[in-house]
Formats: structure tokens, sequence, C-alpha cells
């Protein structure tokens, strides 16, 4: 009898980024093999495979089936796990998969300090994911500031401490539990703040170090996965509190929209995200191509130039010249960029704009300069 349906797809899912992850470390796994040994004639070969065997004392899966271990010094793969279902899920099918490609998997899990517990709760659930077999394992306390809002400052904090454990541990990549629930989300918050077609992009299932395996997979399915593989799984109060925005979006404003609707909101809001990522990637790729042409000397941008290109493109040019100028891309909005844009399309001799992080720009003989203040 095979796995549970929701545990084979999202094991599925995972082998894929693993095996992507193999290739691009330049991994090839050989099992170890068996000595022949002698077996009553006409008796059942039962336990491992042909061909394969338990290295040590290697525990076993949740699932009953042996895990053989990569070896010391393989690639290594982190994980980044909350205790919750989705990155519980994740975590217990790359315990499963990745040794089966040659890849060490280990697990951080932050703790933000944002509740009584939270220290004893992160380090029952690094204990937990060692039993699972992952290995290393890391609980690492962070401080969330203010900056950005709560759940802007708490997210900026995790990923700084992933960042700095991916660096130190040496890690090829960190697998983050998001799912098509969480990406249908983040289209909606997008929405909501007008932010352009980039937000309305979603999550990519690649960026840099971090991938994420379950983008195609709803929540119901990685509740279901630990449910069937009897794994305890941690609900963070914060995520049914109405005074975070993603909230009401989760638990008020989808569900809303299911029953006016129909099903499938979640779904159709998934794939919109996907077809924009294509758009915003083909016009963020022409914005990086055009921004070389128009690149004068010194430095600056040719405004007559720019006034040529379609609106679309010439906002990508702007939002890097500004980024590459010192501007902090999250204090970076559509109302920024439509302002620059004035100097371009809407030049009657404004002096210059101010833009976060310090960030001047101006146009000066036919030019836009971007600096910062006091260079």
């Amino acid at each position: 009898m095979g796995p549970h349906p929701a545990v084979a797809a999202i094991r599925l899912a995972v082998r894929r980024t693993l095996t992507d992850l193999a290739a691009e470390a330049g991994t090839t796994f050989t099992a170890p093999v068996r000595e022949p040994r002698e077996r009553p004639a006409g008796a059942p070969l039962v336990g491992a495979a042909v061909g394969t065997t338990l290295i040590g004392n290697a525990a076993r899966h949740p699932s009953g089936l042996p895990r053989t271990p990569a070896a010391p010094g393989s690639p290594l793969v982190l994980v980044a796990v909350s205790g919750g279902a989705d990155s519980m899920a994740l975590a217990i099918a790359a315990a499963f998969e990745a040794p089966k490609i040659g890849l060490r998997v280990g697990a951080v899990t932050v703790d933000h300090g944002l509740q009584p517990g939270s220290a004893d709760r992160a380090a029952q659930v690094a204990e937990r994911l060692r039993s699972l077999g992952l290995d290393p394992v890391e609980a690492i306390p962070v401080h969330v500031g203010r900056s950005g809002g709560p759940e802007a400052a708490a997210r900026d904090a995790r990923y700084a401490a992933l960042d700095e454990a991916a660096e130190r541990l040496g890690a090829v990549a960190v697998l983050l539990g998001h799912t098509r629930d969480d990406q249908a989300e983040t289209v909606l918050l997008g929405l909501a703040r007008g932010s352009g077609s980039r937000s309305l992009a979603g999550m990519p299932a690649q960026k840099g170090r971090y991938r994420r395996p379950l983008l195609e997979l709803d929540r119901a399915a990685t509740r279901q996965a630990c449910s069937a593989q009897a794994i305890p799984v941690w609900d963070d109060p914060h995520n049914c509190d109405p005074a975070y925005t993603r909230s009401r979006v989760r638990h008020e404003v989808l569900p809303v929209l299911e029953k006016h609707l129909g099903g499938g909101v979640v779904e159709a809001l998934a794939r919109t995200a996907r077809l924009f990522r294509d758009d915003a990637d083909a016009l963020d790729q022409w914005a990086s191509l055009a921004e070389r042409d128009l690149r004068t000397g010194d430095g600056a941008l040719d405004a007559v130039k720019l006034a040529e290109l379609p609106p679309a493109v010439r906002r990508r040019v702007l939002r890097r010249a500004a980024l590459r100028a010192g501007c902090p891309a999250g204090d970076l909005f559509a109302r920024h960029l439509e302002t620059i844009d004035l100097l371009v399309t809407g030049w009657r001799g404004q002096g210059p704009l101010h833009l976060p992080g310090g960030v001047e720009a101006t146009r000066r003989c036919g030019t836009l300069v971007f600096r910062r203040q006091g260079d």
C-alpha cells in the first residue's frame, strides 16, 4: 500500500526541487551495495531493495521505510521550519527524499520572541526535527524591530537569520513551505496595495538560495500529510489574529470571495500570479537592456530616450536606477516612481525629488541623475 495521496504529492514536489538542486551542485549518488548473503531457497527477499543497504544505525522515516543517510560532506539543504503543518510537511518530505539523491538536509527554526514560551517552543520543534533525521538543526532567536510594521519586521528578521545560517553552514539552498494559499493571499495583498505587476506576480518558486517546492499545492494537503504521518504541528495564534493584514485576508477576505464567486478562487489567484510573473520577467529583461543603452558616460540616464519607452518599461528602468543609487527596495513605492516619471514625461523645470534612503533624483541637461544626498 502506497503513501497517503497528500504525502505522495508533497514528496513528488520536493523531489523535483531537490533533483534540480543536486544537478546544480553536480551531485551524483550511488547507493552502497549490500554484500550477497545466503538465504533459503525460495525465500522472499525482504527489507531494503537490491543494491541498497542501511548505513550504521540509520533511523527509520515515519513512513516506516528505512532511511539511508547521504555521505558526510554531501551538499546541504536547509528547511525553514516554524512548526506549522506547511513547514513540517516540507521538512519530513525533504528528510525522506534528499538522501536518495545524495543531499543532506537540515533545518532552521526561528524564534521571533513575540509570544510567551516561544524559546521553549522553538527548542521543541528543533528536537522533533532531529528525531526525524534532519541534521544539523538550529533554533535561532532574533530581535524583531519595528520598521515597516510588525509583519514586515518579523519577515526581515527571519530572512536575516536564515541567510546567516545558510552562509555559516554552507547550505546550497533554503526550502520554504509557502503553499498555493499563501500565493493567493500575496496576490490579493499586492492588488490592495496597488503595487504593480511584479507584486501581483506573487512569490517566485526560486529566488537566490530560496526555493518554494509547495507553491502548486494547497494548505489542506500539508495538514493531511502531517496527520497521515502522525506528525504533531503547532498553529501560530498570529495566523488567526485580525490585527495582522494577512490573517484578515486568510480568514475574512478569501472565504467571502469563495462564497460569492464560487470555488477555485485560490487556484485562480495563484494562476494569475504565474501569468503576471511571466509578463514581469519579460518586462524586467527589456528594462535591463534599455537601461544599458540609455546610460550616459557619467552614469546618468538619457531623459529624451527614456520618454520614448513604453511606460511599463520606463518605470522599471527608473526603479532600477533608484535602487542602484541606494533606495531601499521595501520603501520605494509606485507613487515614488510616478513622481520620478514626471521628470521624464512632464518636465516643467521642477526641482529635485527626495526619495527613500536619502536618494535624490534630478533632471539636468536632458539627463536624469540619481545620487545619494551628500555624495
